[in-house]
C-alpha cells in the first residue's frame, strides 16, 4: 500500500539565508511555497540566519522576531495553516557555545535561545543544524595561522565539545518550554571541523541527558563521513532508542538532484524507517548566495521561476519535482520492505 511520508523541501534552494527583511523575497517565498505544496510537499524548512543582512535589518531582536511572526499569519492567512516549518540554524564565530572564551559561549546561548523562539513563532517543532561548532569554523594556531588538523585538531575539539555540553543542557531545557526538539547534524569534513561523525555527536550527547536535544541524520554527511554501514545501523538504534533521532534529510553527497545521484538509499534510509517515521526533508544546495564559494559549486544554478530568465537547463520547481517523487518512491518502498521483513 502506498504511503505517503511527511516531506519538507529546505529553503536553501532558493537563498542561503530566509531573508525576512526583504519583502520581494518574502513575496516569491509566497509564490514558491504554493507551488511546492501542490507538488506534494508538507512542509519547509527555513534558515532564520544573520550571516548576511538580517542582524542589521531590524532595530531590536524583537523586531526580527516579530517579522517572523507575521510570517507565519501570512502563511495561515493564505491557507497554509497545515503547513509546517522546520528551521536549519548554525552557530557563528561570534555566538559559539564551544568557544573558550566566556562572553562568546552566553552570546552563543542567547542567539540559540533566539532561534528557538523564531521556530516556534514558526509553529515549528525541530531546529536542526550544525549548532555546537560554527559552520566552516576551522581551527588555526597562532602566531602563524596555520590550520591545525588531524590530532591536534580533534584534541581541541574535546576541549570545545565539552564547553558546548553545559550549554545544550540549558539551550535542552529551553527549547523544551518551547515545544521545539534541538537536532544537531554531523556534518562533512569538508565542510566543518566536527563533529563529522555519529559516533563523534553520539559522544558529545552522552553528556546531556535531556533526549530533547538530539541528532538529525544527512544522507549526503553520512554516506561522505559514515563509518560504514554496520555500525551506521547501531548507531541509529542507538539513537533511536535515546528518544533522540528527530529529523532526517535525503541529500545526495554532490547536494544536487536527487533522481540522478549516487545516495545509498536503502543503505541510509532502512535503519531509519526501522525507527522513525518522520518528518524527512529533502535538502538541494542551488548555486546561489553563500553557497557558491561556501560549498565550491561548480554545476550550473537551478534557474528560478519567477526570479531568473528561463533557460534550457532545469529549473528549480522542475528539480524539487522529481526529488517529492523519487524520495517518496523510495522511501515506501522501503518502508515496505521493513514492513514485510517484522511480518517475517
Amino acid at each position: 500500500m502506498q504511503q505517503h511520508t511527511e516531506l519538507y523541501f529546505s529553503f536553501f534552494m532558493f537563498g542561503s539565508n530566509f531573508s525576512i527583511e526583504d519583502q520581494n523575497f518574502l513575496d516569491q517565498a509566497m509564490v514558491h511555497i504554493q507551488k511546492l505544496v501542490d507538488m506534494g510537499y508538507t512542509g519547509f524548512e527555513f534558515h532564520p540566519g544573520r550571516e548576511d543582512t538580517t542582524a542589521y535589518a531590524f532595530p531590536t531582536y524583537a523586531d526580527e522576531l516579530n517579522a517572523y511572526i507575521a510570517f507565519r499569519q501570512r502563511m495561515d492567512d493564505a491557507g497554509f495553516a497545515n503547513i509546517k516549518v522546520a528551521t536549519n540554524v548554525g552557530a557563528t564565530p561570534d555566538c559559539d557555545p564551544s568557544s573558550s572564551n566566556p562572553a562568546i559561549r552566553a552570546a552563543g546561548i542567547e542567539y540559540l535561545k533566539s532561534r528557538i523562539d523564531i521556530t516556534a513563532a514558526l509553529g515549528g517543532e525541530i531546529m536542526m543544524g550544525p549548532m555546537v561548532i560554527p559552520y566552516g569554523g576551522y581551527v588555526f594556531s597562532a602566531p602563524n595561522g596555520q590550520p591545525v588538523w588531524s590530532d591536534k585538531l580533534q584534541d581541541e575539539l574535546e576541549l570545545r565539545y565539552a564547553n558546548a555540553q553545559a550549554c545544550f543542557v540549558e539551550l535542552g531545557k529551553y527549547a523544551q518550554t518551547k515545544g521545539v526538539k534541538l537536532a544537531i547534524e554531523p556534518i562533512s569534513h569538508w565542510e566543518t571541523p566536527g563533529p563529522n561523525k555519529l559516533a563523534q555527536l553520539i559522544s558529545f550527547l552522552n553528556g546531556i541527558e535531556d533526549p530533547t536535544v538530539g541528532v538529525i541524520l544527512d544522507s549526503a554527511q553520512e554516506t561522505l563521513d559514515g563509518d560504514g554501514p554496520e555500525l551506521y545501523k547501531q548507531q541509529i538504534k542507538h539513537i533511536a532508542d535515546q528518544g533522540r533521532l528527530h529529523y532526517a534529510q535525503a541529500s545526495p553527497p554532490d547536494r544536487g538532484e536527487l533522481v540522478n545521484s549516487w545516495l545509498p538509499w536503502e543503505g541510509i534510509f532502512t535503519p531509519i524507517l526501522e525507527r522513525f517515521d518522520g518528518p524527512f526533508a529533502v535538502e538541494i544546495f542551488n548555486a546561489v548566495g553563500a553557497f557558491d564559494n561556501g560549498l565550491r559549486l561548480t554545476r550550473r544554478k537551478y534557474w528560478i521561476p519567477g526570479v531568473d530568465e528561463p533557460n534550457e537547463y532545469p529549473d528549480a520547481y522542475q528539480v524539487a519535482q522529481q526529488a517529492y517523487e523519487i524520495t517518496q518512491c523510495k522511501l515506501n518502498n522501503i518502508r515496505l520492505a521493513v514492513g514485510d521483513k517484522v511480518k517475517h
